[in-house]
């Protein structure tokens, strides 16, 4: 970002994006803690003694929980107008995650899991909000994807804790080792909490960035597009694959070095930061060409396909293949992550931005439970037919894409 482009924004467009990169720095902590976490969580689980089952089932319940509770959190946010309490509490969980060095049961591991999902749950429809009005100031892709940028930055340096204790581990990774690296997410998680009350206190009425468009728009009901783009999104991610089932697939089968595997996480981190910040501009640049808030949408189009292509890389026992649809799953993250944000800001009205966030959390929360449950299952059946069924998943996400782009031209 250039001092130039800086030095042409007005005084409200400063301080929205000050918010922004505010916010971005607290997802870049948040992430170093609980990516950090989610690069090992499956090989933890394995080492603990879980199967294939158990670690989808864990991962998957984790998620849709962490979702689900989105519908609540989210409606409730914009009813009572308490986006920072949900926000700051939701936070506050990530407690759990540093808590998982002292779990020596699978079992225990799981809770923690568990709570850490919740926790993300709860504060991501207000945060989203929270960033919604300061990015309506300097364009929704932009916005998002700045955040999304510095969000992927800790999504890389995370994962990489775990890789450097690895390297200096012995061969054999033990729970020690594992609960090594958790602890040290203490010294990032107190910091994010000095962060964020920094912001607080310095931004408490965000909404008076868009305070315009809340008098015009008035209480303007939840759009069809709406439910159109959470159905593709629905499709597109019951097929996509949870990278704790690939963690899994890497260790038991020994492609890889458990130190390798986080780093494959990293790397496709980075893919997804990088490519979150040209999907961003992207966004606002089909909204522009098209003339048409909604237009961003058509983006998309790529991610079933892409996809569709990961799948057999990543499941195969080739180290150039995997890397490569590592590579792939990191930007097929950084379309969804950046994509989901910036077009429900667009496509709801004010009042009703919380309850949306929510509602398509929920519905990407169950998506992500149902994959990750249902890849587990048919890893222990046959890696063939697991392939072959989520392959034929994605492409069934193609003809709702061409629905969805005849609604919004």
């Amino acid at each position: 970002m250039s001092n130039k482009y800086i030095a042409n924004l007005s005084e409200t467009q400063k301080n929205a994006f000050m918010l922004i990169i505010l916010f971005g720095i607290i997802s870049l902590l948040g992430d170093i803690i609980y990516e950090g976490a989610r690069s090992v969580n499956g090989p933890y689980l394995e080492t603990l003694g879980a199967s294939a089952l158990i670690v989808g089932l864990v991962v998957g319940f984790g998620e849709f929980l962490g979702y689900a509770i989105r519908l609540l959190s989210g409606y409730f946010s914009d009813k009572t107008k308490a986006h920072w309490f949900f926000t700051i509490f939701g936070y506050g969980l990530l407690i759990s995650v540093p808590l998982l060095a002292l779990s020596n049961y699978w079992q225990f591991a799981a809770i923690f899991i568990v709570l850490e999902r919740m926790g993300k749950g709860l504060r991501s429809p207000a945060r989203d909000t929270i960033l919604s009005y300061a990015t309506k100031q300097v364009g929704t892709g932009l916005g998002f994807g700045i955040a999304e940028f510095l969000d992927q930055i800790g999504a890389v340096i995370g994962p990489l804790v775990f890789t450097f204790i690895f390297i200096g581990a012995g061969p054999i990774k033990t729970v020690a080792d594992y609960q090594q690296g958790y602890s040290y997410f203490w010294m990032p998680f107190v910091m994010l909490i000095m962060v964020l009350f920094f912001t607080y206190f310095k931004v408490r009425s965000p909404e008076e960035f868009e305070s315009l468009d809340l008098k015009k728009e008035g209480t303007k009901k939840i759009p069809k597009v709406f439910w159109t783009y959470s159905l593709f999104t629905f499709i597109t991610t019951v097929g996509f694959v949870s990278f704790a089932i690939i963690g899994f697939h890497l260790k038991v089968n020994g492609i890889i070095s458990d130190a390798e595997i986080p780093f494959f996480y990293a790397v496709a981190m980075m893919v997804d930061a990088i490519f979150g910040l040209l999907v961003g501009k992207m966004y606002d640049s089909f909204k522009s060409k098209h003339d048409n808030e909604k237009a961003g949408l058509l983006i998309l189009g790529i991610v079933p396909l892409l996809t569709a292509v990961l799948i057999p890389l990543v499941f195969s026992y080739n180290f150039a293949l995997i890397f490569v649809g590592m590579l792939l799953w990191g930007i097929v993250m950084g379309s969804h992550e950046t994509v989901m944000k910036a077009s429900i800001a667009d496509i709801t009205c004010i009042n009703k931005r919380g309850t949306a966030y929510g509602i398509f959390s929920v519905i990407y929360g169950l998506a992500l439970f149902i994959g990750a449950a249902f890849t587990g299952y048919l890893y222990d059946i046959s890696i063939f037919w697991m392939i072959l069924v989520l392959v034929g998943i994605e492409l069934l996400g193609i003809p709702v894409y061409f629905m969805m782009k005849k609604q919004i031209m």
